[in-house]
């Protein structure tokens, strides 16, 4: 039952002698952790705040904060139609709701599927039978190890052909069309 204004909120005491181990973190003492707040021993650091990295190109940063952190990646700048997603998802949503993640994801799945159509077209298409482990499970009992021993990914199983092949399919058929379209133009 929620606490309410009008019934007796239980002191420290009370909580403490009906649950076990409520409140043990209230005294200094028997915080474990507390050596390691200490603010008074020195450090060696010659500042409070370090100095900032400069930032060449606009970074994305959570609406919740006001500044980056002094250090941050650079390795994979955004850039094409997830890069736009994924500042889309910075600068309209806080972290704490559902649409800044699934943003996020949705311009990663962008991005995969953007890498999936370059390497076609530069002429090294991923090779989608040995990244997804089908030829691993071949020796090791594919059927049995699935069934009759609780594994929680049964539901989606049937959707992994499609999960793993319908990219390249999609992929394909679109190579496919273009190559015709492109034939037909040049007669």
């Amino acid at each position: 039952m929620p606490y309410k204004n009008d019934h007796h909120r239980p002191s420290a005491e009370e909580l403490r002698a009906r649950i076990p181990g409520w409140g043990a973190d209230l005294d200094p003492a028997d915080r474990p952790s507390v050596p390691r707040e200490r603010s008074d021993l020195p450090t060696g650091a010659h500042w409070e705040i370090p100095e900032s990295q400069v930032e060449h190109h606009p970074r994305e940063r959570s609406i919740e904060h006001l500044r980056l952190t002094p250090v941050f990646g650079t390795v994979a700048p955004l850039h094409g139609l997830s890069g736009t997603i994924r500042r889309f998802a910075y600068k309209r949503f806080s972290e704490a709701r559902a649409a800044h993640w699934l943003l996020l994801v949705l311009g990663d799945r962008v991005d995969v599927a953007g890498s999936r159509v370059r390497s076609v077209f530069e002429g090294h298409p991923d090779n989608v039978i040995t990244e997804t482990g089908i030829l691993g499970e071949i020796g090791h009992h594919p059927i049995a190890s699935r069934f009759g021993r609780g594994r929680a990914d049964l539901k989606h199983v049937w959707l992994d052909p499609f999960v793993a092949f319908a990219p390249v399919a999609i992929i394909a058929l679109v190579v496919i069309v273009g190559r015709r379209k492109r034939a037909r133009g040049g007669n």
